[in-house]
Parts: C-alpha cells; structure tokens; sequence
C-alpha cells in the first residue's frame, strides 16, 4: 500500500512506516494540512521482523531519502507521560541477546555478536523537538525499545530500566525498520506517541485515542522541519 500527499516545496522523499492503519490515518492526518507529496505512509505490520522485511522491500524498490518508524507505543515512568512524544535517540533491540544464569541478560553487543543499537539522526532530531514544543506538545529525546514482547510487569520493567540508562518509550518496529534504513544508508527517526505507561499491563488504562491525536499533530511538523 503507497499513499501519498500532493505538494513540491522539496525534493526530499520520506518513507515513514506504522504498524497498522490507525497509526497510518494518524499520520497522513496530520500530512494532509500541509498538502506534501514527498512522503509515503506505508504499513510496516506488527514487530520487527515485519517491520524490516517490509522496509526492505519498499526501498529496493523506491528511492527515498530518509526513513520514520512512527506509531504509538508505552512510556517509561519519569521520561514519557501518556499524550507526549517520545522521539528516539537509539532504536535498540531490548531483548535480541541471551539470558544467562550468572548475569541476567546479555545484548548481542556484550556477547559479540553484533549490535542491537542503531543511532537516529541527531540533527534533525534536535529541530523536530524545537518544533513539536512549539505546537504545546511535550516531547522527550531518549533510547526507544524495540521489544518482540511488549512488557507487561513491573519486574520486566525494572531490568529494562536498569540495562538501558534512560529507556523513554518502547515500541515493536523501530529497530526493525531502523536496520532496513541503515542497510541502505539512509537517515532514520522513530517518533512514538505515548498511549499507556510502560509497566503491569492495564489495557483499561490505555488512552490510544490521545495517543493518536498527539501523533496526528507530531505529524503535521515533518513537513517544516524535513
């Protein structure tokens, strides 16, 4: 599915991925005032080996100029409030590695496998939080978990907490599209709109419409800062 907006204020083409048609209409939403057709809102599916086979599969086949994992997604308490944006430093994969019985979790870098940390564009990231502040929206720059299994306990929550210093938000693609983008070498952002604490799952505690809304107008900024 390729959807587009119809504008030509630049030639920069971005490729932003959600996981599923909420977050999609979310974001083309938000697109719609600015009337741009340098972005392409395509679906992503759930989890990060979706999320990285589908982005791949986009970018063999189109030319883009930068790419956003954008959806909703949990906070960590002190650093993402329900309704904030959270925009990511790092996409990490918080449980690519193994468990051992002396040490707990080990990453895929302290095991020497590889790395589960890719790094978002500093740059532009510094101007898109100017720009979301400006818009009354409260907005965080931290590490974005990419998890295969959201977390649903306190327990969990602490070891996350206590692995990755300063986890803000975690999500299911990030890191997946992150590593399509970065196998291409193109820039990458993650932007996730806070719709429940990160913690004892609490469905009934949950506020994705807020969640929506708040991406919806996150959205509308990537046009005057991208």
């Amino acid at each position: 599915m390729n959807t587009s907006i119809h504008s030509h204020s630049s030639s920069k083409r971005i490729l932003i991925m959600t996981a599923v048609e909420a977050e999609r209409e979310a974001v083309l939403q938000g697109l719609s005032a600015r009337g741009e057709d340098r972005f392409s809102v395509q679906l992503a599916g759930v989890g990060p080996a979706s999320a990285a086979a589908r982005t791949t599969s986009i970018l063999a086949k189109e030319s883009f100029d930068m790419v956003i994992s954008a959806g909703i997604g949990g906070g960590f308490s002190g650093y993402a409030e329900i309704g904030s944006i959270v925009l990511a430093s790092q996409m990490i994969a918080a449980d690519l590695g193994s468990e051992t019985p002396d040490h707990g979790f080990l990453s895929v870098d302290e095991l020497g496998f590889g790395s589960s940390v890719i790094q978002a564009d500093t740059v532009y990231n510094g101007s898109l939080a100017s720009a979301i502040q400006l818009k009354g929206l409260a907005v965080h720059i931290g590490p974005v978990l990419t998890v295969s299994t959201t977390t649903g306990s306190a327990e969990s929550t602490a070891r996350l907490a206590e692995h990755i210093p300063g986890a803000s938000a975690e999500g299911m693609e990030g890191y997946g599209v992150a590593l399509a983008a970065h196998y291409f070498h193109l820039p990458v952002l993650e932007i996730r709109a806070i719709s429940n604490r990160v913690g004892p799952r609490d469905r009934s505690s949950w506020r994705i419409p807020d969640a929506l809304q708040a991406l919806t107008k996150a959205s509308s900024i990537l046009p005057e800062v991208l």
